[in-house]
């Protein structure tokens, strides 16, 4: 039966008050409604703001300005309480898996597996990615599903295959921590423990996760044409050759630096079934995007010669089986990359390209550790 409205009942519909009570309706509504990188609900929450003053990171030769978001300067207390995040794993759901599991400065800040290893020894299907420069990555995973490290940061943490505690679980266990209290307290002033700064802070550290200063660097940037080997420096010339190695075209170097990624998604055609199938879409799941079947985010090559084994799935096991992946041309497939193609490089040429590889290895961060290996 419709609802009959009497005079006085419409009067009270078009009162001010009532239209304060529904814009507060509306926004608490919209507040329940935001959703995370992969369409998960999640209740909005008021943005935090580090607390003190800002810190510089510095970028080591080779690299260039180190970004920084709007709304999360790094700060000495939130670079703190993201290395204390970072290894801690009352992040999981049984407290045996950290962010450091899979990403452990031992091995490059990658976990040295195929694929990486979550709670109750559940197997992840993707390798382990080094955190390791990622500050300069326009999107993180292999399939860029985040748009920033704030967004990556949370995201395994819900992961019912990685660490598997629901946000708000894990913002409770940390709330309930007298000493957490008093470290976020310290980042970012009064107020509850919330996911998203545990984002914040977990970012910050992860950009100063800054490795350069290479052989290469030193050759390349630094005038010292004697600090790379003889090899390393024919393995550079193969490298740049469009008619030879061309890797510069994915793994770019610019005139003042070198991140070794363009930061884009290629289909090399790793991972097919033995019917020649993709066994992982990649990219594609996030864009629904036909030619983006298969395709990954170009890897960075700095620290490569510690972070194997190798491409999206681990199935690659050392750098110059890599280099006869390439020389073979990859796998054809449907959606291969039109950039990839057979190489015509001799066997000492290959040596030389592994011998160049090797030549990105950096520095290590500095604080990076666990705070507990610190004296």
């Amino acid at each position: 039966m419709p609802v009959k409205y009497s005079q006085s009942m419409s009067k009270s519909l078009s009162s001010p008050l009532l239209c304060r009570i529904l814009v507060v309706c509306a926004s608490a509504l919209a507040a329940i409604s935001c959703s995370d990188s992969r369409g998960n609900l999640r209740v909005a929450e008021i943005p935090a703001t580090p607390a003190g003053a800002a810190v510089e990171i510095q970028a080591p030769l080779g690299l260039p300005p180190v970004p920084i978001p709007e709304g999360n300067k790094p700060t000495a207390d939130t670079i703190a309480l993201g290395r204390k995040l970072f290894y801690d794993s009352k992040l999981s759901i049984d407290a045996s898996i950290a962010c450091a599991s899979c990403h452990s400065p031992i091995h490059g800040f990658t976990d040295g597996l195929p694929v990486s290893l979550g709670v109750s020894g559940q197997r992840g299907k993707r390798n382990a990615p080094t955190v390791l420069n990622a500050a300069y990555l326009p999107v993180q995973f292999w399939d860029g599903r985040a748009a920033t490290l704030e967004l990556q940061a949370a995201g395994p943490i819900a992961n019912p295959v990685e660490m598997n505690q629901p946000h708000d679980a894990a913002v409770g266990r940390l709330g309930s921590n007298a000493e957490y209290k008093k470290l976020f307290a310290q980042a970012f002033g009064p107020g509850p423990v919330t996911i998203g700064k545990v984002e914040m802070a977990l970012a910050s550290f992860e950009r100063t996760l800054i490795s350069g200063n290479s052989p290469f660097d030193h050759y390349q940037f630094g005038g010292d044409k004697k600090a790379m080997k003889p090899a390393a420096i024919r393995g550079l010339a193969l490298f740049k050759d469009q008619n030879k190695g061309n890797c510069v075209k994915c793994h770019t170097i610019e005139a003042g630096y070198a991140l070794f990624t363009d930061g884009k998604f290629h289909n090399l055609g790793v991972g097919l079934s033995a019917e020649g199938e993709l066994t992982d879409l990649g990219r594609y799941n996030e864009t629904k995007v036909e030619a983006d079947k298969g395709a990954f985010r170009t890897p960075t090559l700095r620290n490569v010669a510690h972070t194997g084994p190798y491409m999206h799935d681990g199935s690659v096991a050392t750098l110059r089986r890599v280099v006869d992946f390439y020389v073979g041309g990859g796998s054809s497939n449907p959606y291969l990359d039109k950039d990839i193609r057979q190489l015509h490089l001799s066997g000492q040429e290959r040596d030389d390209l592994v011998a160049f590889l090797e030549a990105l290895t950096g520095d290590m961060p500095p604080n990076a550790t666990p705070l507990a290996a610190t004296k």
